[in-house]
């Protein structure tokens, strides 16, 4: 659970961000042509965009499992005095999708890692239901997919990313649960901000093409062979570094297990997303992320060769 500390921390990042972005977005409104109707009039909200967000971070930091428990019986009892403009919990609900976008423009600009020369990929699935209920579905109908991965099939969507070895995520992205993880829209979209060796299980086995696309711009994907395939030789750095890559498997289970991006409570498309959204910058926020340690250094001179 957050300290008092903590939460005034992240609450003094997400005002200052959200304050910058409605600035931005009210010299963008006044440059469009006015319309004629009569202004209509609003009161503000009692909770401002940076709180929502705050509130949402924090939720996904705690061991509650459901956004309502955590709002009515935690911050509606012991957070009063952080936030003394409590709203219903309906109410908060409305408010979590009207911050959609400044939760966006938030994750990607300050919960995001910068690239170290040595990442990973990979992709998880996030089921919306279970299988017995897709006909019955109706929250996702004609947005969410079925898809397969190694545990068997499942309907809804996958969140693809890239991380560093310091355990921060740099990108990512979430496509329909039919997108293979070798995608090629969705491999240079991500790897738009990394530079240096990526590695990544045999399902991001590419074409020759799509390899050499990533080669120019500056990225060098290595992957493991499938068994009908010919071995190739492969340096002993790399070897060693494809074995890391539990790393970010890591990191997948605690996304799912703490953070909680997977579940089949969503009402919404938008709460769906500002639920992942707010996940992701709770994992930013953590104090302790899964990194990389290891003695292992490597030398340019060392042109030992090994084979798979």
């Amino acid at each position: 659970m957050l300290t008092s500390d903590q939460i005034t921390e992240i609450f003094f990042l997400a005002d200052e961000y959200c304050q910058f972005l409605d600035q931005n977005l009210e010299q963008c409104i006044e440059k469009l042509p006015q319309s004629t109707d009569k202004r209509a009039y609003h009161r503000p909200c009692s909770l401002s965009h940076s709180e929502v967000i705050t509130i949402l971070i924090a939720f996904h930091q705690s061991d509650y499992k459901t956004l309502k428990h955590f709002y009515c019986d935690y911050v509606c009892v012991f957070l009063t005095k952080e936030f003394p403009k409590l709203v219903s919990y309906n109410r908060f609900v409305e408010l979590q999708q009207l911050c959609t976008m400044h939760l966006m423009m938030f994750l990607i600009t300050n919960c995001t890692g910068q690239a170290t020369g040595i990442s990973f990929i990979d992709s998880t699935k996030i089921a919306v239901c279970k299988n017995q209920r897709i006909h019955q579905h109706k929250v996702f109908k004609n947005l969410a997919q079925r898809g397969k991965t190694t545990t068997g099939w499942f309907y809804g969507f996958k969140l693809h990313f890239i991380i560093n070895d310091c355990g921060e995520i740099i990108s990512f992205k979430l496509t329909t649960g039919n997108v293979a993880d070798n995608n090629e829209n969705v491999l240079l979209t991500l790897c738009k901000k990394i530079f240096g060796k990526l590695y990544g299980d045999k399902g991001y086995i590419v074409k020759e093409s799509v390899f050499e696309k990533l080669f120019f711009d500056g990225v060098h994907l290595i992957t493991k062979v499938k068994k009908n395939m010919k071995n190739k030789l492969m340096s002993v750095y790399d070897k060693v570094m494809l074995r890391k890559r539990a790393l970010i498997e890591t990191i997948i289970d605690q996304l799912k297990n703490i953070a909680q991006i997977e579940h089949s409570r969503h009402r919404c498309f938008t709460n769906f997303v500002s639920n992942l959204f707010a996940a992701l910058c709770a994992y930013n926020f953590a104090p302790k992320k899964p990194s990389l340690k290891s003695n292992f250094e490597f030398h340019p001179e060392n042109k030992l060769q090994l084979s798979l």
